[in-house]
């Protein structure tokens, strides 16, 4: 074999060395970073790629998985999680507790992100943990307790300002746990069941009071009814009275007008007056305890009562008319028999006895 033959073969072989060195391709999402001599050229995209050898290379990153660091000669520019231990916090009324969080990120600038940091997963990771310590110090515990979403937007905002020169844009940041210490948790477990004691007093004490007020809301309208019931009632029997006596009233009137009507077209003569008069003073001397005067007596009874006031009168006269009888004497004597004697008034006398009491109608 000669020489050139060697030396086409040694060609041969340095150019398909060279070739295959030279082609690289990179995977959807990820890129390249190619340097030239030791100095940045260019990002090499997604598809096929030549490098020239020994004059290209690409720029490994380091990122983090799980809990180790890579290195790759690939950037991934999908949105990446970052998972951190939990790290003691100490809050601002002096407690202290472990938190553990969350960080989105995603690269946006290659090139930024391998030269304007050294370790960009490291720098994320003591970012993240220096600025959480820094927002749970400036809150107390109860508001690190029922405050995640601000915790979570502040932390989110410093983290972006900060890595904003690194290529880098945060997207969410996540409190993972939260845990106080075991002191603190049996202090919250018992003001926790004291809050749910109140609340269930509370909620007893709303209850009994509706349930009171609705009672006193049914007294009220039963009472009310009960009232209109028994108003209602007395109207009814006031009108049903009103209406008896109404009644009465015009069947009194009726039988009245029917006598005086039947009296008048039957012509009665005086006889049979005097016999329907006798037949009612019997009607109304029945019964006992009764002391009935016919109105004839009466009128004989009047005609006694002129004769003694007359005779009173005479003697009067005559006891005026004795010497020595004084004034006074003779007031005094008829004051006496006045008070000592009523009176009788005159009844006229008739002879007929009167026709049948007639009533209006």
């Amino acid at each position: 074999m000669t020489f050139m033959t060697v030396l086409l073969i040694g060609a041969a072989l340095a150019a398909g060395f060279a070739l295959v060195t030279g082609i690289r391709i990179v995977p959807q999402a990820k890129v390249m970073v190619v340097e030239r001599l030791g100095k940045f050229h260019h990002v090499a995209h997604s598809g096929l790629n030549i490098l020239i050898p020994f004059f290209d290379s690409p720029r490994a990153i380091e990122m983090r998985t799980g809990n180790r660091y890579m290195r790759s000669n690939l950037v991934d520019l999908r949105e990446q999680v970052m998972g951190f231990e939990t790290v003691q916090v100490i809050t601002h009324d002096n407690v202290t507790m472990e938190v553990g969080s969350v960080i989105y990120y995603q690269i946006v600038d290659p090139a930024k992100a391998l030269y304007q940091v050294e370790n960009l997963a490291l720098a994320i990771e003591q970012l993240t943990m220096t600025n959480l310590r820094n927002i749970m110090g400036g809150l107390t515990l109860d508001q690190t307790l029922t405050s995640r979403e601000t915790v979570n937007t502040k932390l989110r905002m410093v983290l972006d300002d900060a890595t904003e020169k690194w290529g880098v844009k945060v997207t969410r940041v996540e409190l993972r746990e939260i845990e106080p210490p075991q002191a603190i948790k049996e202090a919250m477990a018992k003001q926790m069941t004291a809050e749910r004691e109140r609340r269930a007093e509370v909620t007893k004490a709303e209850g009994d009071k509706s349930a009171a007020i609705l009672q006193a809301e049914g007294e009220k309208i039963s009472r009310i009814l009960r009232a209109e019931a028994e108003r209602d009632a007395e109207v009814a029997r006031a009108e049903g009275h009103k209406r008896a006596v109404v009644l009465e009233a015009e069947a009194k009137a009726e039988a009245t007008r029917l006598v005086f009507e039947a009296v008048n077209e039957g012509k009665a003569t005086p006889e049979v007056l005097a016999l329907r008069y006798l037949e009612t003073l019997q009607e109304l001397g029945k019964g006992s305890n009764k002391v009935f005067v016919p109105y004839e007596a009466s009128a004989a009874l009047g005609s006694v009562g002129m004769l003694k006031e007359l005779f009173a009168r005479e003697g009067d006269l005559a006891l005026a008319s004795r010497p020595g009888t004084s004034a006074a004497a003779l007031s005094a004597q008829a004051m006496a028999r006045t008070v000592g004697q009523p009176q009788s008034q005159p009844v006229p006398v008739r002879r007929n006895p009167p026709p049948f009491p007639q009533q209006d109608e």
